[in-house]
């Protein structure tokens, strides 16, 4: 056999393995992502919310950490560490304290679409506050889409059972996550479950200390283990091999698959107004996340 021949057998190995391994990954994020709604809403359903939180990051940020050290990669400089306080501030204990708590009140899957104007928000941040991108009205006309969807979806009426300050809550949410991913441009580690632990005790939801019941734990560990551990390691290395819109596109999915999960498994109710402000969120999304030369 030829050099030749064994040198593009091997190419082609390392090609299928790579494909295998980008569909894989697409699936944790666009998939195991979107059920992390349901199993939040399951988790603060049987646990204080901030605690909920805590306890997901706390314990699937030191699993991290100790795979990066036994990898034998160098703890954080001090300039790395900078970073990591202001991302665990804005992307941890803001995002995560919010959105845990509203989705005491708030579905699954309209929190998954109200979380999918981070795109939007990104944006914005990007185009008028920080001038990190030139200001297009093609984009601004997508933006202004994606809020109408979002004030259909906050409408009152037909039943609807939510109230408007936790919707808020998870676009202040969403607003924060944006916030820390311009500002800090890298996303290394996970250190905003201390944080949110020490938030829990210090408003009294460790007195006394919540029971934890089997429905509670099973919750959690989705969110540690595929939520955390498998989806999240999933992001990072596909923003390694791909364009971040490329791996943003999960944004336009998560919401879909939460949405189908809230109406097939815990009976959250799909009104036709619900899913008009659906369409438009994931519109507007769709066509910010599109690449920039299709704007002109």
């Amino acid at each position: 056999m030829s050099a030749s021949v064994v040198t593009n057998s091997s190419a082609l190995a390392a090609a299928k393995s790579f494909r295998l391994r980008l569909i894989a990954a697409f699936f944790a994020i666009y998939f195991l992502w979107g059920t992390t709604f349901l199993a939040i809403r399951i988790a603060v359903e049987e646990l204080p919310p901030l605690f909920a939180a805590g306890v997901r990051f706390f314990i699937a940020g030191t699993i991290l950490y100790t795979f990066m050290r036994v990898k034998g990669e160098a703890r954080p400089t001090v300039k790395q560490g900078r970073s990591l306080a202001i991302m665990a501030l804005l992307m941890f204990v803001v995002v995560y304290g919010l959105l845990f708590w509203a989705q005491k009140y708030v579905p699954s899957g309209i929190a998954a679409v109200l979380e999918a104007t981070i795109p939007i928000d990104t944006l914005i941040l990007e185009m008028l506050i920080f001038r990190q991108q030139r200001f297009r009205w093609a984009v601004a006309v997508s933006t202004l889409i994606g809020f109408v969807g979002v004030g259909i979806l906050l409408l009152r009426g037909n039943g609807q059972t939510y109230g408007l300050l936790p919707c808020f809550a998870i676009l202040a949410a969403s607003l924060s996550w944006s916030l820390g991913a311009v500002i800090s441009r890298s996303f290394d580690l996970m250190l905003g479950g201390a944080v949110l632990l020490a938030l829990s005790a210090a408003f009294g939801e460790m007195h006394p200390f919540p029971h934890i019941s089997l429905r509670g734990v099973e919750a959690e560990l989705y969110l540690i283990v595929f939520g955390s551990l498998v989806a999240f390691t999933a992001f990072v290395w596909l923003l390694a091999h791909l364009p971040a819109t490329r791996v943003s596109s999960h944004a336009y999915v998560n919401p879909i698959v939460a949405v189908a999960l809230g109406y097939f498994v815990a009976s959250e109710p799909v009104t036709l107004r619900t899913l008009a402000g659906t369409a438009l969120v994931l519109v507007s999304v769709f066509l910010i996340l599109r690449p920039a030369k299709q704007f002109a």
